[in-house]
């Protein structure tokens, strides 16, 4: 087994692993503040989310990709990188303190902007650990994200539940999400040997700008696209059905996220260095659209499915009109990982020109999609999304396609099968929840049981190949000694 494989492996189980314990402490943490605080609270602080998103786009200006996709990087590039990040996250903190009470303006909620004001250091912290980050992608050293990511998240979780109980309100959510940012780079610092250099090259910095602008734009597009939604809820709705909608895509988030996190984080650097093997990269790529596939849509069909014992269960009878929206993103997030997937593609050739005319084309695509939400309220948007995220896919599939030989015919007909599988395992969920008038706790915990049996018996009876794939990858890890 070559050492490519091996690190591949390792990569996806360490990365999975980070995944699942960082987002699942997240998780759990959430649910005890969605216990303690009110739908609207969640909702103020959300109405901020895309604010910050894209001055940290600004700040990484797709430098932190550029360094990871590229081969032998010295200490000049990682520390021009480093100073550019920094400079670009102290201007752009100043300009959120700046325009802040504008923005507590437009969305009516004059406490944004002290909100927005405090959190905003958050852009200044992560500006500080996103080099050193870019070093452990490329090593595909995520062991050491995973220990980071686990301390950081439970630490300011814990701050985070402690202040919510003596009754910071929403302030306990902006302390919390700055406690996780400040712990993760400082671990970053003390358990990551590099340090930045007094050097700084106008000419490096221009070489991977020139890369890197194209992420540039993509990134804001897409950070756009992901969060424009909330605006639109928070501007022409209220702060709690933003609330509501936000809690029924954390939830959401919480597998589709980690499965597209994986795909973005791993399969960059391991594609990027079969680049110039064509076979072995379309083989490769088809493994794991595969197997991203069959677990996506099957884990998404299944949340869809228990939503009402979840959201009843978990954080109580005040969320209930987060089920619906719950269920309809379901659909949405069933094709996230995919186009993370395609994307990197584009980014292992070096066309990051295409991925930004991608989302330029997804970005105007949207606008009708606002327009029925505000027109024809959340549930109406939430389908437009479902629409678009189908159209969006076409387009990453066509081109990614294209540069491996794998056609989006080929793509499709390799996925059809896994969403029959999922809708059957769902259908089957959705049908045996309808007997069960039990409390919605144990309710979740019978369907969450009767959906693995359901998942592993049938999978190792018709010996899914993605399911097999799956078990091969843990059992080499476990062959493996000394990785």
């Amino acid at each position: 087994m070559t050492n490519t494989r091996q690190k591949a492996i390792t990569g996806i189980i360490w990365s999975f692993t980070d995944n699942i314990l960082n987002k699942g402490i997240n998780f759990v943490i959430g649910i005890v503040l969605a216990r303690l605080l009110e739908p609207a609270e969640f909702g103020l602080v959300a109405m901020i989310t895309i604010f910050i998103s894209i001055s940290q786009a600004f700040v990484n200006s797709g430098l932190t990709t550029a360094l990871i996709r590229k081969t032998d990087c010295t200490e000049v590039e990682y520390s021009t990188v480093f100073y550019y990040n920094i400079t670009v996250a102290f201007f752009f903190y100043l300009l959120l303190i700046v325009v802040s009470p504008i923005l507590g303006g437009f969305f009516n909620e004059p406490n944004l902007t002290q909100v927005l004001k405090l959190i905003g250091i958050v852009i200044v912290i992560n500006a500080l650990g996103a080099v050193q980050q870019a070093i452990l992608i490329k090593k595909i050293d995520f062991r050491k994200q995973t220990i980071i990511s686990a301390i950081a998240s439970t630490i300011a979780g814990f701050a985070g539940i402690y202040l919510a109980f003596i009754g910071w309100s929403y302030w306990s959510l902006v302390w919390m999400t700055i406690l996780r940012n400040l712990f993760f780079t400082l671990l970053l610092w003390i358990l990551n040997k590099w340090k930045p250099k007094y050097l700084f090259s106008y000419s490096v910095f221009k070489e991977l700008f020139n890369f890197g602008s194209k992420i540039l734009l993509s990134s804001l597009l897409y950070t756009f696209y992901l969060n424009i939604y909330q605006i639109v809820i928070g501007k022409f709705f209220s702060a709690a059905d933003l609330g509501f909608f936000n809690r029924a895509e954390q939830f959401k988030n919480f597998p589709s996220d980690n499965i597209s996190g994986v795909l973005q984080r791993v399969s960059l650097p391991v594609l990027s260095s079969l680049q110039n093997e064509k076979k072995k990269l379309k083989e490769g790529y088809k493994k794991i659209l595969k197997v991203s596939t069959f677990i996506t849509f099957t884990i998404m069909m299944i949340l869809a499915a228990i939503a009402e014992p979840l959201i009843l269960g978990l954080i109580g009878s005040k969320w209930q009109s987060s089920i619906i929206y719950l269920q309809l993103l379901c659909f949405v997030g069933m094709l996230t990982p995919l186009h993370s997937l395609n994307l990197n593609i584009l980014l292992v050739f070096g066309r990051s020109d295409l991925g930004l005319k991608l989302e330029i084309l997804k970005v105007l695509a949207g606008i009708p999609v606002i327009l029925i939400g505000i027109f024809f309220g959340i549930i109406s948007m939430i389908i437009g999304m479902f629409v678009l995220s189908i159209f969006a896919f076409y387009l990453n599939s066509l081109w990614a396609g294209d540069f491996i030989g794998y056609s989006l015919k080929e793509q499709v007909t390799d996925m059809l099968p896994y969403l029959f599988y999922a809708f059957l395992i769902g259908g089957c969920l959705k049908f045996s929840g309808v007997f069960l008038t039990f409390n919605p706790m144990l309710n979740l915990v019978i369907q969450i049981i009767v959906g693995l049996v359901l998942v592993l018996s049938t999978a190792q009876f018709f010996k899914i190949e993605p399911y097999r794939e799956i078990k091969n990858i843990i059992k080499s890890k476990i062959s493996f000694k000394g990785v």
